[in-house]
């Protein structure tokens, strides 16, 4: 599993498309912060990173499955899925390894977002007044949102060999997991009797909760089970495969 691992890491940033799908990510970030008037921290009048940790989702939901639409989509087109059923190592090391991997490069991408809190942290009227805990649960928020969508592009990467349709799949999905359920809540037909278990199975309230800066064990098992779902069906996908 840490050979996979390691093998992915080398095998992004080997390739344009990693520096590219990191700059973008943090392009679209700094001008949704600091540029867009609608949503510029420098229009709010107070120190907050709201707005990023609002769009941040969003943005994820197209990085994300850009990084891990070829883990194994690109095995499956030059045939060395053949090769890795071969090594001594089981198919839930080969998911892992790779999950591991798409999931390690999301995290670089968001870690350098700690200036835009040490910039507003800085620029207070009086420096430090920003909600500390709130920003750092928003963050891990931000941590456990990848973790999801990592396992959902693993997935949707396991289900085809084109690495396009493998993006548009996991956009798709993760898209629905996030947002959907939330609309689905407001329909007359759900509404007052069903609405609230329809925004616990979507990812938006779990997410939503977590960045108010309390650390639930509640979110935390829901985002765990659900990463951990998704890598079981493109487990079964693999073993199938094979």
């Amino acid at each position: 599993m840490v050979a996979i691992f390691f093998k992915e890491i080398n095998t992004f940033f080997s390739s344009l498309t990693a520096y590219l799908s990191i700059g973008v990510f943090l392009l679209i970030c700094g001008l949704f912060i600091w540029i867009f008037p609608e949503t510029s921290v420098l229009d709010f009048g107070y120190a907050s990173l709201e707005s990023f940790f609002t769009i941040a989702p969003w943005i994820l939901m197209f990085l994300v499955p850009a990084i891990c639409m070829r883990s194994f989509a690109e095995e499956f087109s030059v045939g060395t899925i053949e090769l890795l059923a071969t090594r001594p190592i089981s198919e839930w090391q080969i998911v892992l390894g790779k999950y591991f991997a798409c999931l390690f490069l999301v995290i670089i991408a968001i870690l350098p977002t700690f200036i835009y809190y040490y910039s507003v942290y800085s620029l207070g009227a009086e420096i430090g007044n920003i909600d500390t805990g709130a920003t750092y649960g928003s963050y891990i928020g931000l941590v456990c949102l990848s973790s999801v969508f990592t396992a959902i592009g693993v997935f949707a990467s396991s289900l085809t060999k084109n690495q396009i349709v493998a993006f548009l799949l996991a956009v798709f999905i993760c898209f629905f997991f996030y947002s959907a359920f939330d609309s689905f809540s407001q329909l007359p037909f759900f509404y007052a009797k069903w609405d609230l278990i329809l925004q616990n199975i979507g990812i938006a309230q779990h997410y939503n909760a977590i960045s108010k800066g309390v650390i639930d064990s509640r979110q935390v098992v829901y985002f765990i089970s659900l990463s951990v779902w998704f890598l079981t069906l493109s487990w079964g996908v693999l073993n199938n495969k094979k």
